[in-house]
């Protein structure tokens, strides 16, 4: 309903949508958490409660995170310039990473005041004063992970996950502050500071799982499995590539990937034909996929008898090494005069193998040496998500 009503997505570009809905979603969260932090703060002002005090502080720095998301959505669709020529994208992620730090600095500051008020007890006043604006508080919170983390898989965008992960936290934490309320009201505990003490390791675990969330795409993370399978089922298609390995994807800000990739193709080719098919395919990978895309060709031979049926043997014997391992670039390079053949190749690991890239590499040329005497392997071991 918002989206239709402020949004109005027709006839708008893909980026121009995702940056709407970015600022619609900052803006209905500095909206919503400016009034929690105003009824919080009151209630807790009116009980003398720390833990409703610590919540409502909470929720302010929820409102200032919602503010940053804001500032970084608008940054990361600033165009390419002289100094940033892959835009701005990343400060997306830039914008969630101040959003946990925030997170984490509130949590250890509730925290030293709640242990001060367990060490100090003062029993807080209950009642509906306290009661009603925490039920209220939970319900909108509830609200807000579900359209945050909704809207945040639909434009594929870690800051509004992590927000919609730090509304959930907030939702177990108003509803600690609740519980420990009631308990008090109706008995003779004193569990206010517990409360606020909690409420503080819930802030610091939902800041703590914000910061890894938007850290890993600062660092760098492989592209999921099935954006890699489109890539390939993509280049396979056209004729006359043969496969595909060593496939890169660099991510510059949501929607704004460049991928490189080595393609397979026939060594008689012809070859600007063949020059003129890759450009039709990176022109594909631009359109269907958003991506810039760079493509290596490796000339393999499909016509000599020799070289196809040697390397499915040879391909064979690496998968009993290991099913997950690959290889390409493969040539036969007779050596005259020396009685044995070279088979040059690659072969890609995956990074959690539990063998060394020594140890692969002399298990595969002992299993090449099997194969056929005469054979002689020639290994480059990498490692590859791919």
């Amino acid at each position: 309903m918002l989206a239709r009503v402020f949004l109005k997505p027709e006839g708008k570009t893909e980026a121009q949508v995702r940056k709407g809905y970015g600022v619609l979603c900052g803006a209905v969260g500095v909206c919503l958490n400016l009034l929690l932090f105003l009824g919080k703060l009151l209630a807790g002002l009116a009980s003398g409660s720390i833990a409703v005090v610590a919540d409502a502080v909470n929720n302010l720095s929820d409102a200032g995170s919602s503010i940053v998301t804001l500032l970084g959505f608008h940054l990361a669709e600033q165009k390419p310039d002289h100094d940033h020529p892959f835009g701005h994208g990343r400060a997306e992620y830039l914008s969630g990473l101040v959003v946990a730090m925030l997170i984490l600095l509130m949590g250890f500051e509730l925290a030293q005041s709640s242990v001060g008020k367990i060490l100090n007890p003062v029993p807080a006043e209950g009642g509906w004063r306290v009661t009603a604006p925490l039920c209220a508080a939970i319900a909108v919170k509830v609200y807000m992970a579900f359209y945050n983390r909704r809207i945040g898989k639909r434009i594929g965008s870690t800051a509004m996950e992590a927000a919609a992960l730090d509304s959930l936290g907030d939702c177990a934490a108003t509803s600690v502050v609740l519980l420990a309320s009631l308990v008090e009201r109706y008995t003779d505990l004193v569990l206010d500071g517990w409360g606020g003490l909690l409420v503080a390791l819930f802030i610091l675990w939902s800041g703590f799982q914000a910061a890894k969330t938007t850290m890993d795409p600062l660092l760098g993370t492989p592209p999921s499995a099935e954006f890699v399978e489109e890539i390939r089922t993509l280049v396979l298609a056209h004729q006359p590539i043969l496969g595909v390995h060593d496939i890169i994807v660099h991510d510059y800000g949501p929607g704004r990937r460049m991928i490189s990739l080595h393609a397979e193709v026939p060594a008689g080719g012809e070859l600007l034909e063949l020059h003129s098919r890759i450009d039709h395919v990176e022109r594909e990978l631009r359109e269907r996929l958003g991506c810039e895309a760079v493509i290596h060709m490796d000339p393999v031979c499909t016509d000599d008898g020799v070289t196809q049926e040697t390397r499915k043997r040879v391909e064979a014997l690496v998968r009993c090494i290991d099913g997950g391992i690959t290889i390409h670039d493969f040539r036969v390079v007779p050596r005259e005069g020396k009685g044995h053949v070279h088979l040059v190749f690659d072969a890609a690991v995956p990074f959690d193998f539990r063998l060394s890239d020594q140890e692969v590499e002399e298990k595969i040329k002992s299993a090449v040496q099997v194969l056929d005497s005469g054979f002689q392997a020639k290994v480059r071991v990498e490692r590859s998500y791919t």
